[in-house]
């Protein structure tokens, strides 16, 4: 190797490697506010995060490689241009191409490692990642009473604790225990207590409350022979016929399970229809399954239709459909009035079924067709993100080259422009592919197909050393433009005058 091309490859290493950082961390934080409401206040683990962060991480791999890959490529050939390195290498004969080859190299290997990351490793780290994801959103609270509120999130009882202590103890607490009857027939049992405390056994799986000096009123019938009370409840006055029995206390115990609260692990085969979580074999045999699908009922249409003709429908030895006789011909026998109208009747019976059979096999077909689409344009884009690490290169060495503009200032920002432009295009091309505007391949290389026009015509520039985004050049120009303007319009206008 040569020492250029050990030059060329250091300078590009290390950008990687920060921007690769960067945005997977970016990415990171955009999941966790995104989420935020569904990880707060949830009793998990440092283990639990950080499954679900590593997960992501790998998930977001895909998606940061073509960012790295433009904004170090273009660092470091902006780098070289401005320290005057490439000026040095174009007067001893060296190309701009030839110095572009060991990163091209480099690029071309990023690419077929994001192809087999993005065909191996992603479907793998969507399915553990988003199952991860459900079991902790569906995960409830962890029990957080607050001072002089109703707590209801704990199966079966309602809690109101008037103020807490620093050493736990909380002071005039209100129990309402109810089963699936309370809001119609009143609480089951009420227990008021001066003090108490709230504590887990068994590895956060039970929870105790332990009562003192209080009375407790618990419902022992609801017949229609009781006299009618009202009962003070979280949900307002509420009518019942109870007899009360009333038992004080001076230490009374309560222990109930927190098995709702704990984290369950749901069974990742229900995500794996996702089109995220299959490769590019699962999802061709996604794929052809929908399209057979989709022209086995075309075919069946006509003849799942037969059952809501009134004629006589038959099929030709031809295997074509022959007209019968039609209700109009039906309708001109010397019948009666009221068989005439038990007639019309059953036609527009037959009629309002046929246009139902045919809305819902529409709307069949369109479902089908829609997503066998959907499972080709993912299949594609496994193969358009990889080759997109290798347009991007075809971008950012180039315009490197004519900014001459190394650090994280100017490349920064072509960079985000150009990535923003690549999100856009990709999502448009997905939108128009779903809505039937255009086909699979196109919609999914339209972003791709742009920008490689992109990185093509910038290659040509920096090739002929263009001075394309020198702010004088610009000024030159408006500058001639303006003085062939004078010279035209100003002389006519002294003629006039």
């Amino acid at each position: 190797m040569k020492k250029l091309d050990k030059l060329i490859l250091t300078s590009f290493w290390g950008p990687f490697i920060i921007t690769m950082s960067v945005v997977v961390f970016v990415f990171l934080m955009r999941i966790m506010i995104f989420y935020i409401d569904d990880f707060v206040s949830k009793d998990l683990g440092v283990a639990d995060y950080a499954q679900l962060f590593f997960f992501f991480s790998l998930i977001t791999v895909p998606t940061a490689l073509p960012l790295a890959t433009l904004l170090s490529s273009l660092m470091a050939f902006g780098n070289l241009g401005e320290f005057f390195e490439l000026t040095a290498l174009k007067s001893a004969g060296i190309s701009i191409v030839r110095a572009m080859l060991p990163l091209f190299l480099v690029a071309l290997f990023i690419s077929v490692f994001s192809f087999f990351f993005n065909d191996r490793v992603s479907p793998w780290a969507n399915l553990k990642g988003y199952s991860l994801l459900y079991d902790i959103k569906t995960t409830k609270a962890t029990l957080k009473i607050k001072e002089g509120i109703f707590y209801n999130d704990l199966p079966g009882y309602s809690i109101k604790v008037d103020r807490k202590q620093d050493n736990g103890k909380l002071i005039g607490m209100v129990i309402y225990k109810h089963n699936n009857r309370s809001y119609e027939l009143g609480n089951t049992e009420i227990i008021l207590a001066d003090s108490g405390r709230m504590y887990s056994i068994n590895e956060n799986r039970y929870l105790v409350i332990e009562l003192y000096n209080g009375t407790r009123y618990t419902d022992e019938t609801n017949s229609a022979n009781s006299r009618p009370v009202y009962i003070a409840s979280p949900t307002g006055a509420t009518q019942a016929y109870s007899n009360f029995s009333r038992n004080s206390f001076k230490h009374y115990r309560l222990t109930e399970s927190l098995s709702s609260f704990g984290m369950k692990r749901t069974d990742e085969g229900q995500f794996k229809y996702h089109e995220f979580m299959k490769n590019i074999s699962d999802l061709t045999s996604t794929a052809d399954s929908l399209r057979n699908s989709y022209q086995e009922t075309r075919k069946n249409l006509v003849a799942g239709s037969q059952q809501y003709y009134s004629y006589n429908y038959r099929e030709g030895t031809d295997k074509t459909i022959k007209k019968g006789k039609w209700i109009d011909s039906l309708l001109v026998k010397p019948v009666s009035d009221s068989l005439k109208k038990e007639i019309l009747q059953n036609t527009k019976s037959a009629a309002n079924s046929m246009l139902s059979y045919t809305k819902s096999q529409t709307e069949y077909l369109q479902t089908k067709l829609k997503d066998a689409s959907k499972y080709e344009l993912e299949k594609h884009h496994k193969y358009t993100q990889a080759i997109s690490c290798l347009i991007m290169f075809l971008i950012g060495a180039p315009l490197g080259a004519i900014i001459k503009k190394g650090g994280f200032g100017v490349p920064v920002l072509v960079s985000i422009l150009f990535f923003i432009l690549l999100y856009v295009l990709t999502n448009q091309g997905d939108k128009w592919v779903k809505e039937g505007l255009l086909a699979v391949p196109i919609g999914a290389w339209m972003a791709n197909s742009v920008l490689l026009l992109s990185g093509i015509y910038f290659i040509d520039k920096a090739r002929s050393d263009s001075r394309l985004f020198e702010k004088d050049v610009y000024q030159m120009f408006f500058k001639r433009i303006k003085s062939k303007w004078v010279s035209r319009f100003g002389k006519s206008r002294l003629i006039q005058s």
